[in-house]
């Protein structure tokens, strides 16, 4: 589809599920896109651990895409870009600090000389076609969140990406409740705006209250001090810098995300009273009521600082009896196993653990059911549109809407198109959507064999069996059974015994002169046996070797 003399939205991800944001405005025969995000693998996709957005829709009209708006730097809105970016041969716009982690992941990648990269200053304007962008800033936690407002020839868009209310911000300097309501007295077509929080009745809490919690925490503790928290929120490293100068103690880092973060941050001039860090190894030899380790890993991710530490497995931290391990985070949800797993981990070392729901050590970044209203009341836009969020938040969100005024509210998915106007909002076309995963260095459909496969193996196993067959078809040798993940450990002799006994009398019920039907009547009957001893249907496959 091409959009005509009218508006379009179109999410291509992160509408019907929390994570994983692309956003696509037309107008007049153009497209612009507000993020390209990603997210992450869950057990569903054994051995892969990102799920990137299918751009097929935009790809095939890349020459109709204008440019990539970022409108803050969490990875569920740029985490996509050094794998999908190159191909649409767009350029990039985002200000300083959202560039700076962009432009990390482009030379990492390699890809600094193929996309391109336009830094906007905070509250900049630019115009794409006949799109223009403004940046507003609005609290969040990560340094330069914004909100974009767009101009087009229908009217405008307030497009709030994430944000919340802080009256008490560690970074930055936020839109006033004046400058937002200029906004509103200018005109709002539709606010499509962040659902993450909707169910929350109280507001998310300021940055500043997080750092009082933390110090009173701290302050008088014997042992080590480890705080896990997402990376990206640089507020809150701003917060642990001023807690370890207050308490006497160095400050060291563990995690690369963490060290990509500060030094992007300082680049871009923020962090500028963060103390200097000492290394993991000084850390090590100093006393344990010195050290305050900030760490990765607050969602118990395997691989990360934390889940190291707690399994006693870091190079160089160890935490025991008399230290204090604080998740200075919120669960997301999935993430739940992976976290208790950490804690208890950390507690089988003797090590005390505080969580949000022990202490004030998390403020989320997203806007509970007061800073909604109250966005609502600034703004006054004529339509509402819900994204970021599953179903559930964004029908909320949109019932919300109505209460507060809003004319009228779209509950829309991923490839809804939703014509904003001419005339009265409305879901007018499905155009097909879905993810992508990258397996190690390879993107591949979410849905494609090679995942459908490796699921069916991790959940069911693999058998296969080997014939050799000789002059007049005859077995030069037993048939040779592989059985792999197969759950019959106990009774593995017996069942190798007992596929081969099948594959003889399937091959003299059969006959050789058909090996491709001989091979799928062995594949039935060894799959039928696995059935029939587990309750298990593994992926089963045939050899048949002719000499």
């Amino acid at each position: 589809m091409t959009p005509a003399d009218e508006l379009i939205f179109l999410a291509l991800g992160g509408s019907g599920e929390i994570g994983m944001n692309v956003n696509l405005y037309g107008c007049q025969g153009k497209w612009v896109m507000v993020d390209l995000g990603m997210t992450f693998a869950d057990p569903g996709t054994p051995g892969v651990e990102l799920v990137l957005p299918d751009l097929d829709f935009i790809e095939k009209r890349a020459k109709n895409l204008l440019g990539i708006v970022l409108t803050h730097g969490h990875e569920d809105h740029i985490g996509a870009i050094p794998y999908l970016a190159a191909e649409l041969k767009v350029p990039l716009y985002a200000t300083p600090f959202t560039a700076g982690l962009i432009r990390h992941k482009l030379i990492e990648e390699g890809l600094e000389k193929e996309v391109k990269l336009k830094v906007i200053p905070m509250g900049g304007t630019f115009q794409l076609g006949p799109f223009g962008f403004t940046y507003v800033a609005l609290a969040h936690s990560i340094p330069e969140g914004n909100a974009v407002v767009i101009d087009t020839p229908y009217g405008r868009i307030f497009h709030t990406g994430d944000w919340k209310l802080d009256d008490e911000p560690i970074l930055g300097r936020p839109s006033t409740a004046e400058e937002l309501t200029k906004f509103g007295d200018d005109g709002i077509l539709a606010l499509v705006g962040d659902s993450t929080n909707v169910f929350n009745r109280r507001e998310s809490g300021s940055e500043g209250g997080v750092r009082d919690s933390l110090l009173k925490l701290a302050q008088g503790r014997k042992g080590r001090i480890l705080v896990s928290t997402f990376a990206s929120n640089a507020a809150r490293l701003d917060t642990l810098g001023k807690v370890a100068v207050a308490t006497g103690r160095h400050l060291c880092i563990a995690g690369r995300s963490l060290e990509r973060i500060v030094r992007v941050a300082k680049e871009t001039g923020y962090l500028k009273d963060f103390p200097p860090l000492v290394d993991l190894e000084d850390a090590e030899r100093l006393p344990p009521q010195s050290v305050l380790i900030v760490a990765t890993g607050c969602q118990g991710e395997p691989q990360a600082a934390l889940s190291r530490i707690a399994r006693g497995e870091h190079s160089h931290i160890r935490l025991g009896r008399g230290d204090l391990a604080i998740l200075s985070s919120k669960n997301i949800p999935g993430n739940e196993l992976g976290i208790g797993q950490v804690i208890n981990q950390l507690t089988a070392r003797e090590v005390t653990v505080i969580t949000e729901k022990d202490a004030h050590v998390h403020v989320s970044g997203h806007p509970g059911q007061p800073e909604l209203k109250a966005m609502y009341g600034w703004i006054r836009p004529k339509y509402a549109v819900p994204v970021h969020g599953e179903l559930r938040h964004m029908a909320a969100h949109a019932a919300f809407a109505r209460r507060c005024g809003v004319e009228k509210a779209i509950v829309q998915t991923n490839g809804d198109v939703v014509r904003l106007a001419p005339g009265e909002p409305a879901i007018i076309g499905k155009e097909t959507v879905g993810r992508q995963v990258l397996d190690g260095d390879v993107i591949v459909p979410a849905d494609g064999t090679t995942v459908v496969q490796r699921r069916r193996l991790a959940h069911n196993g693999y058998l296969s069996a080997t014939l050799v067959l000789g002059r007049g078809g005859k077995l030069m040798h037993e048939p040779h059974i592989v059985v792999h993940g197969v759950p019959v450990e106990n009774e593995l002799d017996k069942f190798r015994r007992d596929c081969a006994r099948v594959v003889h009398q399937t091959l003299d019920k059969v006959g050789v002169k058909d090996q491709e039907r001989l091979a799928e009547q062995i594949r039935i009957a060894i799959r039928r046996l696995a059935r029939d001893y587990t309750a298990k249907r593994p992926v089963a496959e045939v050899h048949i070797l002719s000499v």
